[in-house]
């Protein structure tokens, strides 16, 4: 799984999850998967959205991840009364603003690249697009 080797704090709060990513371009590869809505995506939707991405192009091109679940989200067990403080880290999580490119391609073709990246937008709890890198002249 994706998660932070350590940190400064163990646990804390949620915050809240909103606004548009000011840096919406393809930097590192061709193509991109973007975030069209604001959400949290947990480190197994990032890893199974991993999987699925590599194995479509079957490890011919490269990937990179853009996004990296760094917040600790805690959660007390069921029938537990209230008070005796925060419970223990559940999962890690990561906030995704609207415009985010959450992953990137490079080094396969076109249609293959948004066959992976369909496949892979099929794994995460948000409405996503296609995107490719702007030619600049």
């Amino acid at each position: 799984m994706v998660r932070p080797k350590r940190t400064k704090y163990r646990k804390c709060q949620k915050g809240r999850v909103g606004g548009v990513d000011p840096r919406s371009d393809v930097h590192f590869g061709s193509y991109g998967l973007k975030a069209l809505e604001p959400c949290r995506i947990t480190e197994k939707q990032v890893e199974a959205c991993r999987v699925a991405i590599t194995r479509k192009i079957k490890r011919i091109g490269k990937v990179w991840i853009r996004i990296f679940p760094d917040i600790p989200v805690s959660s007390k067990p069921t029938e537990v009364r209230m008070g005796k403080g925060k419970g223990s880290v559940d999962y890690w999580m990561c906030r995704v603003k609207a415009g985010k490119i959450m992953f990137e391609i490079d080094g396969v073709s076109m249609e293959l690249a948004k066959r992976a990246l369909e496949l892979g937008a099929s794994k995460l709890p948000v409405p996503t697009i296609f995107v490719m890198k702007k030619k600049y002249i």
